[in-house]
C-alpha cells in the first residue's frame, strides 16, 4: 500500500493550497483517512481526518478554513485550504487506515508529506 500526496507549494497569506492524497496498492477498503501536519522542531499533529461515511473532525486552528473531503471511488482524500496563515506552514502528511482483505485488520499508512509555505 502507498499514498502519495501532492499539492503543496508556496502562497501568500490569505491564499489557498488544495493537496491530494491517492491510496493505491492491495486494498479492500479504506477506513478512516487523515491529514497531518510538522512543523520544524514540533511534533506532528492532526489537522482534520474523515471516516468512510463522510463524518469529519477538525484541529481548532483550522476550523472554518480547511475543508476534508475524499472520492472513495478513487482512494483519494483532499484536503482543501483556504485563509492560509504563516503558522500553517509545515510538511503535510496524508494517513489512512486500510483493510487489505475482507478478514485482516486495518494497518495504518504515511504518505511521503509534501511541503506548504505560507509567506507573509
Amino acid at each position: 500500500v502507498q499514498l502519495q500526496a501532492s499539492g503543496g507549494g508556496l502562497v501568500q497569506a490569505g491564499g489557498s493550497l488544495r493537496l491530494s492524497c491517492v491510496v493505491s496498492g492491495s486494498i479492500f477498503s479504506i477506513d478512516d483517512m487523515g491529514w497531518y501536519r510538522q512543523a520544524p522542531a514540533k511534533q506532528r499533529d492532526l489537522v482534520a481526518s474523515i471516516t468512510k461515511i463522510g463524518s469529519t473532525n477538525y484541529a481548532d486552528s483550522v476550523k472554518g478554513r480547511f475543508t476534508i473531503s475524499r472520492d472513495n471511488a478513487k482512494n483519494t482524500v483532499y484536503l482543501q485550504m483556504n485563509n492560509l496563515k504563516p503558522e500553517d506552514a509545515a510538511v503535510y502528511y496524508c494517513n489512512a487506515y486500510v483493510r487489505k482483505r475482507s478478514w485482516s485488520t486495518q494497518n495504518n499508512y504515511w504518505g511521503q508529506g509534501t511541503q506548504v509555505t505560507v509567506s507573509s
